[in-house]
């Protein structure tokens, strides 16, 4: 449609999204489907963090408040940031967006000019190149296999950098293949970047709590105090805090970056709900015994996710660290034929044959930049989880 924006043909929709959906449209049409696509926490939001929305409501906290943010709100984030990772930041130094993605989209958006670089290792959330070329720049992947733990290593970063590089992404734990980095991966990057002063780092921590097997997060301004000046370190309360629909997402990074991305802020969507920044402060503040609850379950499911995939022809799975996803490879089915004598040739064929003959949703690793691989989300039930592995395993025998 020639009246549609130009930029528009720089970006796809999100392929999470549109699995999702998929999935909920078969379902209404009475298929049995177990959808897997979702990076949502399938624990309720705690009580106490409605209990503060319901309490902002009726104190009348339903005006606009600042753009980027209630000094509440981010006197509570330098508190978690002081606490949690040994940060230290001024309110100058703190934006909040209306979730994650808005303020990575705000940096990004800020500080990027035609032609600018942004390395994005790869596999990578589905967001990440498309707001780079919606900001005009030129998202540079760098490949980072099953081999390597789906981690970036130095020699790579080094090799990926040129003088056009304005900024590093970094994902830890992953979505989508649930690796962290330990303090020493993140020092021995923070090396190469020592190196590189004109490359910033956008460090998106958003699964920061759910890691397992005693794995200790780490991020990287607080391993390298000399790169606190240009990296900005995103967080939020989506994931850990079981708030995906509050939309409240936080970063900390140098004042005039900060004032930059309340600029971009101000004339888009102004300040996020007045409710959900109430919501926030009390998940920052409150209780935080229920993570460690939550992360029982999701190791059990991870464990037991991991160990059913591996026994399927074809698949091998990977274990990681955190995040609530796993990244199967499924180079062992690739040239094999379906019942019906479809022919698999990619990771999107071996998907959508999952759902067709098994109705699984799951999401292909073209999706995220690296193949032949799929993402599962075991964000669900167990028992939902143990049927889906089990027509996955299933869907694999059957393949000739």
């Amino acid at each position: 449609m020639a009246f549609l924006a130009d930029r528009l043909d720089r970006i796809k929709p999100s392929p999470t999204i549109a699995v999702t959906m998929k999935a909920r449209e078969l379902k209404a049409q009475g298929r049995d489907i177990i959808g897997l696509g979702a990076g949502e926490p399938d624990f309720d939001t705690p009580d106490n963090i409605k209990q503060a929305a319901i309490k902002a409501i009726q104190a009348g906290d339903t005006k606009y408040t600042n753009v980027d943010g209630t000094d509440a709100l981010k006197k509570a984030i330098i508190a978690k940031f002081k606490r949690e990772n040994n940060l230290d930041y001024k309110i100058d130094q703190i934006t909040v967006g209306t979730g994650g993605k808005q303020v990575l989209y705000n940096a990004l958006v800020a500080t990027v000019n035609p032609g600018d670089e942004v390395i994005i290792p790869a596999p990578y959330w589905v967001s990440y190149p498309d707001i780079v070329h919606l900001a005009e720049g030129t998202p540079v992947f760098v490949e980072c296999g099953q081999n390597h733990q789906f981690k970036l290593q130095p020699e790579m970063l080094e090799a990926a950098i040129t003088p056009k590089t304005k900024w590093l992404i970094l994902n830890s734990p992953s979505n989508p293949t649930g690796a962290a980095y330990t303090a020493e991966e993140l020092k021995a990057l923070a090396e190469v970047l020592l190196r590189h002063p004109h490359v910033w780092v956008l460090t998106d921590d958003m699964y920061e709590h759910l890691v397992y097997d005693d794995f200790k997060f780490a991020t990287i301004a607080e391993v390298e105090p000399k790169l606190y000046e240009r990296t900005l370190t995103m967080n939020g309360v989506s994931k850990s805090y079981c708030m995906t629909g509050w939309r409240i997402g936080y970063a900390g990074g140098p004042a005039p970056l900060i004032k930059a991305i309340a600029k971009i802020q101000s004339q888009s969507t102004s300040n996020p709900s007045s409710i959900s920044q109430a919501a926030a402060v009390e998940a920052l503040n409150g209780p935080q015994g229920f993570i460690a609850e939550h992360n029982v379950s999701f190791k059990q499911r991870r464990d037991m996710v991991v160990e059913m995939l591996n026994q399927a022809p074809g698949l091998h799975c990977h274990k990681p660290e955190g995040a609530f996803y796993v990244y199967p490879s499924c180079a062992g089915v690739i040239g094999k034929t379906t019942p019906d004598g479809k022919k698999i040739a990619t990771d999107d064929d071996f998907v959508t044959y999952l759902l067709e003959a098994e109705g699984v949703a799951a999401v292909q690793g073209s999706a995220f930049g690296l193949s032949p691989h799929f993402r599962i989300s075991y964000a669900t039930s167990t028992e939902a989880l143990k049927d889906a592995c089990n027509r996955i395993i299933r869907a694999c025998q059957k393949l000739k």
